[in-house]
């Protein structure tokens, strides 16, 4: 029986807000809802976790890392618990399991050299038996990853670009040699012409060193050009999964539809559509309270989407939505 590399069953994760000081009534806020996913230990993959900002997609990462704990549901890593196993030996789950976050300069300490975070991984890991080790492994990983170390090692994170600061990022990753990352929108605050540099030494460290990764991002365009497979995530659940060209040539739910709709296109004559207007203006407005989460916006919606709540189902090989548009095929509903 194959082993899954990473699992989430039934996760949901609720924050309360207000009651402080009786300034507001004190309220709960489902950040995650009772999604599940499985990525694959059978060969290495970059699956993106897709969706617009608050859509849950970072809580989801946190969680995975082990920074939070979800509110109910399991986390299992290579089959173990991920909760337990960081009470346990924390050290050896962020051996296998690494971040890279958006930022790229709230990474590095202003006051040491940038290649302090690489010399740190390796004796924080046990990497090299002595100084002169460690050297040649820094070395050696950045000139893999098609970085001089002639050019950077020894400066001020304030005197490289934010482009090079995350490609440091992803030697730092070739160095511990994880079996999965989660890069959280890691791109999206550098230069666009540093990007795709980014995104193929992140697709070389898949092949190199066998490693999967979960891509967050709220940008299909990039979700489509470095990803396996694609999850959609909508308020919280998880709307739509499958392999990443079907998703994005055929998007079945409307959620799908209007993110795909509203992708650039590279032609100056004609004008970039928005996303479908949005008339409410607040958080409660925009998610149904009941039914279907995307039941205000969708512009199929049926009186059946404001009761039950569609569930995620396969409705072709590899293909998953929750949408009672296909309800013929699914036949999957939980009342609410």
């Amino acid at each position: 029986m194959e082993q899954s590399l990473l699992e989430l069953r039934d996760v949901t994760k609720d924050y309360t807000i207000g009651g402080g000081l009786g300034l507001r009534e004190k309220k709960t806020i489902r950040a995650v809802d009772n999604i599940s996913f499985t990525i694959s230990g059978e060969k290495p993959t970059i699956s993106a976790l897709v969706g617009q900002s608050g859509s849950g997609k970072s809580t989801t990462a946190r969680i995975i890392l082990g920074l939070i704990e979800p509110t109910s549901g399991e986390v299992l890593y290579q089959s173990r618990d991920v909760r337990r196993w960081i009470r346990k030996d924390r050290m050896a789950y962020r051996r296998n399991v690494q971040v890279i976050f958006q930022d790229p300069y709230s990474i590095y300490n202003p006051f040491y050299r940038v290649e302090r975070v690489l010399f740190k991984a390796v004796k924080k890991f046990g990497l090299a038996s002595s100084g002169n080790e460690d050297q040649e492994m820094v070395v050696e990983s950045m000139r893999a990853l098609g970085l001089r170390p002639e050019d950077l090692l020894g400066r001020y994170p304030h005197q490289i670009s934010g482009g090079e600061r995350q490609r440091l990022m992803l030697v730092r990753i070739l160095l511990i040699k994880p079996k999965l990352v989660i890069a959280d929108e890691p791109v999206s605050m550098i230069d666009v012409s540093l990007r795709s540099i980014f995104l193929n030494n992140l697709q070389d460290l898949k092949n190199r060193i066998k490693m999967s990764c979960i891509y967050i991002t709220h940008d299909l365009n990039i979700a489509h050009y470095v990803s396996d497979d694609i999850m959609v995530m909508c308020y919280g659940r998880i709307v739509e999964t499958g392999e990443t060209r079907s998703v994005v040539k055929d998007p079945l739910h409307p959620y799908t539809q209007n993110l795909i709709s509203a992708i650039p296109i590279p032609d100056p004559t004609k004008r970039w559509k928005d996303t479908v207007e949005i008339e409410g203006v607040t958080f409660e407005e925009l998610r149904a309270e009941h039914g279907c989460i995307y039941s205000h916006r969708c512009p199929d919606v049926m009186p059946v989407c404001k009761k039950e709540i569609p569930l995620l189902a396969e409705i072709t090989p590899g293909r998953k939505v929750a949408c009672f548009l296909h309800h013929d095929l699914t036949k999957a509903t939980k009342s609410k």
